[in-house]
């Protein structure tokens, strides 16, 4: 399954992931990789909650903010 997320940079310099297909999906790291990871745990734990959720078809899109 292929999902948008959302990668923000911080002012401290940490990040923030989120997906916005599934409300309050969102979580953090110190590096992109940690965020991302940590996002891809969230979704899992998302979607093993919400059984009977079924995404919209989205190409993989990453967007981020300089």
């Amino acid at each position: 399954m292929k999902l948008c997320i959302r990668m923000r940079r911080n002012e401290r310099g940490e990040f923030t992931a989120s997906c916005p297909l599934l409300p309050g999906c969102i979580s953090s790291g110190r590096t992109e990789q940690q965020a991302k990871q940590n996002l891809e745990e969230a979704i899992r734990g998302y979607l093993a909650s919400v059984s009977n959720f079924v995404p919209e078809q989205i190409n993989q899109v990453l967007e981020y903010q300089v």
